[in-house]
């Protein structure tokens, strides 16, 4: 089993900056990539990026290119988003995701809100 808290959502204004984090316990071993997903009213959860965890490849939504950075922390088993330029669009519930080899696993999620 792995456990994934997440950290760091709010609200800000749009043109503002959040960064989340993501901390993962338990059999993290076999955790082969990490990554963010959102949620917004009445709409599918997407993917935001993520990264591997062996060599820290990341993927991008084209939507959040050049705005976003998902990087990582080995050693504090932590997963970082940072957010820059933050639109009313990225307003979400933002969840960390884990992918082993056997499973998945999410974390509770928090909310995010771009407005002014």
């Amino acid at each position: 089993q792995v456990q994934l808290v997440e950290s760091g959502g709010g609200l800000v204004q749009p043109g503002g900056s959040l960064r989340l984090s993501c901390n993962a316990s338990g059999s993290i071993f076999a955790i082969y990539v990490m990554g963010w997903y959102r949620q917004a009213p009445g709409k599918q959860r997407e993917l935001v990026a993520d990264i591997t965890t062996s060599d820290g490849t990341t993927t991008y939504s084209e939507s959040v290119k050049g705005r976003f950075t998902i990087s990582r922390d080995n050693a504090k088993n932590t997963v970082y988003l940072q957010m820059n330029n933050l639109k009313p669009e990225d307003t979400a519930v933002y969840y960390c995701s884990a992918k082993g080899f056997a499973a998945g696993y999410w974390g509770q999620g928090t909310q995010v809100t771009v407005s002014s």
